[in-house]
């Protein structure tokens, strides 16, 4: 998760096309245009250890644009393949609301 977030950041589309799952990758791949991340929070997982096939994921992830600050709350499913962690898909929560960061 962490390194997926840190290709977002960074713009390594390539590393975000290698971490998510053949059978649910978009066909585009383009990261956003405009958007500055400026941190990620990890708020729970499941599963995902050293003997696990699966886990999940639930972060908060916060951004900037020119219309202003936003954060995107996911629970992200990931799959053990070829002994690598990759991105199967996620719920969002719309109803994410900012708050202050520390």
């Amino acid at each position: 998760m962490r390194s997926r977030y840190t290709a977002f950041a960074l713009g390594i589309e390539d590393h975000v096309f290698r971490t998510w799952h053949p059978r649910t990758r978009p066909d585009d791949l383009s990261l956003p245009v405009g958007v500055t991340w400026t941190g990620l929070e990890i708020l729970g997982t499941r599963d995902g250890g050293a003997e696990d096939a699966t886990g999940e994921v639930e972060f908060v992830a916060h951004s900037s644009t020119a219309g202003g600050p936003h954060a995107l709350h996911e629970t992200s499913r990931f799959e053990r393949r070829a002994g690598r962690w990759v991105y199967v898909d996620g719920d969002v929560d719309p109803g994410v609301r900012l708050r202050s960061r520390r």
